[in-house]
């Protein structure tokens, strides 16, 4: 945990406020400078508070007593005294840097005009912290691949798929630097995940200023209907709103969409249910967030 005074924690880690945190993840990775950018933008619009996350992952401290087996090892005090204490600085080293990190993620946001910003340190899987601190996330924030990945453009994060089934909270995939969306395209397709991204597009102030693409992929027999359905709850929410039903493969036609009409951020949601037919013929989540080059809102 960060030792900062005016982070508004109670000991166990959690927030004492009741209010939903937009949560944004710190990893040092290329994408981090944006990820702060996306979540103070999002905390601004909502009013929400921010919490700035770095998590340190266990396997990433390697444990001297995994070496004691190698051969001859076991007799050579100084050399594991050397090494234990290697690993402690390491350790040190990590820690120091995910603070400086974070107070530098803090001051971004604030000058970005956050009024609330709190910070947080946490030692454990990413999945495994996100876990613990659902009940207090309006909406995480992280980048598509970590620093682990370096500055490599293709690819998915580690643990970004297991992330993703994990939450049942809205979260914003940054694959770009920040730039305030002007526009956001809703992939409607009546499902039940669909409908909560609707029903979040058309409460959320985060939406107020901005056009909608509503797009429906497949069969024209339901197009119509739907459409109709999600236009009009968009429309009555105040929100402009421009319907169109795309033929072809979905991610080709969402893809394909975004490039002609220039869309900055895109609405969806997150994976099947059926995990089997996932494997074979691989997600249309997972498949977005490969080859979308605009950040990606899912619901799950």
């Amino acid at each position: 945990m960060s030792d900062d005074k005016s982070n508004n924690k109670t000991m166990n880690g959690h927030s004492k406020h009741t209010q939903p945190v937009v949560l944004s993840c710190i990893d040092g990775s290329r994408y981090t400078s944006a990820v702060c950018d996306y979540a103070a933008w999002i905390a601004s619009a909502t009013g929400a508070p921010l919490k700035l996350l770095h998590n340190i992952e266990r396997g990433n401290v390697p444990a001297v007593a995994d070496l004691t087996g190698s051969i001859g090892l076991g007799s050579q005090e100084e050399l594991l005294e050397e090494l234990t204490s290697l690993e402690e600085q390491r350790a040190r080293l990590m820690v120091q840097q995910g603070k400086l990190m974070l107070q530098a993620a803090r001051e971004r946001a604030e000058m970005a005009g956050v009024q609330q910003v709190e910070t947080c340190q946490r030692h454990d899987s990413l999945s495994d912290t996100l876990i613990e601190l659902e009940d207090d996330i309006r909406v995480l924030v992280l980048g598509i691949r970590g620093e682990e990945h370096g500055d490599s453009l293709v690819g998915l994060g580690t643990q970004l798929e297991t992330v993703v089934r994990s939450l049942h909270k809205p979260i914003l995939v940054v694959n770009q630097d920040f730039e305030t969306p002007r526009n956001v395209m809703l992939a409607f397709d009546g499902s039940e995940a669909a409908r909560k991204a609707l029903a979040m597009v058309a409460s959320s102030p985060l939406f107020r200023e901005v056009s909608c693409h509503l797009v429906y992929v497949g069969d024209p027999d339901k197009a119509e209907s739907l459409l109709a359905e999600a236009g009009g709850e968009l429309r009555k929410a105040g929100i402009e709103v421009t319907a169109n039903h795309l033929g072809g493969k979905t991610v080709e036609a969402l893809i394909e969409y975004q490039r002609e009409h220039d869309i900055d951020l895109t609405v969806m949601g997150a994976f099947s249910h059926n995990r089997l037919r996932d494997l074979l013929m691989g997600s249309i989540t997972a498949k977005m967030l490969l080859n979308t080059k605009q950040p990606l809102l899912l619901l799950r």
